[in-house]
């Protein structure tokens, strides 16, 4: 390390802030001096792998997108590269009007490319199925400005290719409701085509044309979990990484930044050239309150959602038909606490064995009640979802529940408008940048991306400063 090397805070040691600080190593090398603060007992964020009847499983996020290059990159920087899995080929269903549902394969975030295949499936009733193809006819909904994803999907094929094909799929990825949730954030392709295109049916079928057959699979994770990166990604950029150390003021100096950590009776003062925001919204608001008003007030505007991940680890015997597909959403209409099932050890043939292990997924924004339940009764909900709907005899080898409040961002209708006010607040901040998933998009390459952008800028910052 350089002498005098200019000193990077990174506040948040989830994968956007360890991102951020790889970035920072692979550009700077050693002359930064890197700091992560975390305030938990561990980094990973909401990226955790936890033992279930002996075999790691992920019990927050499971898998990333493959097609994005920023995910796999950062995972084979790590020296991951060679424990990228691959998901099995059995497809996923939708519990609809009372049974399991295979899901339309030619879709677009649940927007129906294939009106036969759409009928074979069974999923919309006769008359839901009616209404589709009258979006070819309908006068054009050509949108001018956000909307939210109910107002357009209503508008163009009716109310049960929303409910039972666009909502839960959000669902699964915001636990969000589509009447708050912005087409322009969550469905951009969407989106697109509802600014200049008549028919939604005829654009889903070009967009599903124009996927290319041959990108491989859609999702990837690691052989030890998803939860394995985060201590990877730290160990490769090198830094200072500090847990259970919270920082509750950040100020500017003459010389940077300054940061106040620990309890208020015995406070510590960290200096820094630089700061890096890897917080959720909430957190980051109250940091930047005192010096990037305009930024705060947007950032305490996002709402976030809580959910529970219920994991279960049956003998494969307890089921009547081991399951056969990787997993079932469950449309908020169907009126069931669980809204989402995964069969990991179908989803991701390494996990395969003598169990089936699956994991059920409890909460949507408004429906908080549930998760204000004990461990026990969460794991009551999933055994009796799996009796109810698979058949299963008997009671699960082992559980566990892990809780995620205020987990996930929901970008409704004007979120990226407000990210980009929150962007320009902190723009003409010298040697200060955010990242994380409260931006554009909460899956693990999105964040990483982010967390590049802000590594960049805080680069661009320090050499300006000849350091």
């Amino acid at each position: 390390m350089e002498e005098n090397a200019p000193h990077v805070v990174v506040v948040g040691g989830g994968i956007s802030g360890l991102a951020a600080a790889w970035h920072l190593r692979q550009a700077g090398g050693d002359r930064i001096r890197i700091t992560v603060l975390e305030g938990a007992p561990r980094v990973g964020g909401k990226l955790l792998a936890s033992p279930v009847a002996g075999v790691s499983v992920d019990v927050g996020a499971e898998a990333m997108l493959a097609r994005r290059p920023e995910g796999k990159e950062l995972a084979k920087a790590a020296g991951l590269g060679d424990d990228l899995m691959s998901p099995g080929s059995a497809g996923s269903a939708i519990l609809s009007r009372g049974a399991l549902r295979p899901m339309p394969r030619r879709q677009v975030m649940g927007v129906p490319a294939d009106l036969a295949e759409l009928a074979k499936s069974g999923i919309l009733s006769p008359g839901g199925l009616l209404r589709v193809p009258m979006d070819q006819i309908l006068p054009p909904t050509l949108v001018r400005t956000d909307v939210s994803v109910a107002a357009y999907i209503r508008a163009r094929m009716g109310g049960e290719v929303l409910d039972r094909l666009v909502e839960p799929l959000l669902g699964g990825v915001y636990a969000g409701r589509a009447d708050k949730l912005s087409l322009e954030a969550t469905m951009p392709q969407v989106a697109a085509a509802a600014r200049s295109e008549r028919s939604l049916l005829s654009a889903a079928r070009r967009m599903a044309e124009e996927s290319p057959r041959d990108a491989g699979p859609v999702f990837t994770t690691l052989r030890d979990g998803m939860g394995s990166l985060p201590e990877a990604v730290a160990k490769a950029a090198e830094a200072d990484v500090r847990t259970g150390v919270t920082v509750r003021e950040l100020c500017r100096t003459e010389q940077g930044w300054r940061l106040v950590t620990g309890p208020v009776p015995k406070p510590e003062v960290i200096d820094a050239d630089a700061v890096i925001v890897a917080v959720p919204a909430p957190a980051a608001a109250r940091l930047l309150g005192a010096e990037v008003p305009g930024a705060a007030t947007e950032l305490a505007k996002i709402e976030y959602a809580s959910m529970a991940v219920v994991t279960l680890a049956y003998p494969v015997a307890a089921f009547p038909e081991p399951p056969a597909r990787t997993g079932y959403l469950v449309p908020p209409v169907e009126g069931r606490p669980v809204k989402a099932v995964t069969f990991s050890s179908v989803k991701w043939p390494h996990l395969a064995g003598d169990l089936v292990l699956l994991r059920c997924s409890i909460g949507r924004v408004g429906e908080e009640h549930l998760l204000q339940r004990d461990d026990a009764e969460l794991v009551s909900l999933g055994t009796a979802e799996m009796a109810g709907v698979m058949g299963v005899r008997g009671l699960p080898v082992d559980t566990r529940v892990t809780r995620w409040g205020g987990g996930l961002p929901q970008y409704n209708v004007g979120h990226l408008d407000r990210v980009a006010r929150v962007r320009s607040a902190v723009a003409v901040q010298p040697g200060l940048a955010v990242c994380g998933a409260a931006y554009e998009g909460l899956g693990i390459p999105a964040c990483v991306a982010t967390a590049r952008t802000a590594a960049g800028r805080i680069l661009d910052h320090l050499s300006q400063r000849g350091e």
